[in-house]
């Protein structure tokens, strides 16, 4: 077994993926023609968007909090690992990405910076991993 793939569940998945296109540098995978799912080019692991119809004719219309800028984040993040922390952070900004903490270095010697995406998710942009 191996890990698939995230699907976000989103309000507006073309302005997601490009957001995603924009502030982080991914590039477009697959896209559905009725644009209700796309995925991301992302190394080994796919990321993908789907829109709250989707999520709702999938999965039986159970309840869900939908995420936004309005409301806390969830109690999960995507981590993006970058040799260039700083300018790709300023990027997403740019990109209208909220920053959620400020840079911290870790004990570890890894420097890591937090922001909210435009559908609230959370990021944690990260340097690499020291030896």
């Amino acid at each position: 077994m191996k890990y698939g793939y995230t699907i976000l569940y989103v309000k507006d998945v073309e302005a997601t993926l490009g957001f995603y296109e924009q502030a982080f540098g991914f590039k477009k995978g697959f896209m559905t023609p009725e644009c209700d799912y796309a995925e991301v080019v992302s190394w080994e692991t796919t990321l993908a968007f789907a829109s709250l119809e989707l999520a709702n004719s999938h999965l039986l219309k159970k309840w869900f909090t939908t995420s936004s800028l309005e409301n806390p984040p969830f109690w999960i993040e995507l981590a993006f690992i970058t040799e260039n922390l700083e300018a790709d952070f300023e990027t997403a900004k740019s990109m209208w990405a909220v920053e959620f903490e400020p840079i911290a270095e870790k004990p570890w010697g890894q420097k890591v910076w937090y922001l909210r995406d435009n559908n609230g998710f959370l990021i944690e942009m990260a340097s690499p991993m020291s030896e």
